[in-house]
């Protein structure tokens, strides 16, 4: 069975390149997005992770830890940090996890249960491991996404994704392409007394679609 959303996140304990962490202690009460990837020193995942290092004082912004996962080992890591940070010009300062027995990406169901890596194998062997969860202080899985291996993932489109997560947690919800800033949809549950009292004015579109400010 697969993770869906508001599932629980699995639990696990794991080698990072910055020591060993208990996955929830380590999440905390921030929020938390797990990124993956098939291999270290591969092309894409490298301006990826670049990307990432790039956008650390916005996701501190949005009280959000970061952590990185590949099915290499600490040292690999710690080498591959050096071309991540080269690349991008910035702080690699989030861990990656160690995955090496592939245990992660089986418990977040990136890889079948009986997945094995072969010798001398290729980042092929685990092109699933292209995923992205974002994890809400409770634990439990609020968006995830996954790539092929040859499409780099937006980043940007990752954090207007945890804004708007972050945005439904006040009870609303948002339409397509918002940002911040942008008004956003009153639920088709709340009354439009309710909705008054709750929100102030709005504006009603249909009868189901209604819009006001965003909550501060």
């Amino acid at each position: 069975m697969g993770l869906r959303i508001n599932d629980t996140v699995p639990n696990f304990t794991a080698e990072t390149d910055q020591g060993t962490i208990t996955f929830h202690d380590w999440i905390g009460d921030s929020w938390a997005i797990l990124f993956s990837h098939p291999k270290d020193f591969t092309p894409v995942c490298t301006t990826e992770f670049g990307a990432v290092a790039q956008l650390a004082d916005e996701w501190a912004k949005r009280n959000t830890k970061v952590i990185g996962i590949s099915v290499d080992g600490v040292e690999d890591h710690r080498k591959w940090k050096g071309d991540i940070e080269k690349f991008a010009g910035a702080k690699a300062g989030f861990p990656i996890i160690a995955d090496d027995g592939l245990a992660v990406a089986k418990a977040f169901d990136m890889l079948p249960a009986d997945a094995y890596l072969p010798d001398g194998r290729t980042p092929a062997h685990s092109a699933t491991v292209r995923s992205v969860f974002i994890i809400g202080p409770d634990k439990q899985l609020k968006l995830s996404m996954t790539y092929p291996m040859t499409v780099g993932r937006n980043f940007a489109e990752v954090l207007r994704a945890l804004d708007g997560l972050q945005m439904t947690a006040k009870g609303v919800a948002t339409p397509a392409n918002w940002t911040v800033g942008d008004d956003v949809i009153i639920p088709a549950t709340v009354s439009d007394e309710d909705a008054k009292a709750k929100f102030g004015d709005f504006t009603k579109h249909f009868p189901y679609l209604r819009t006001t400010k965003a909550p501060k």
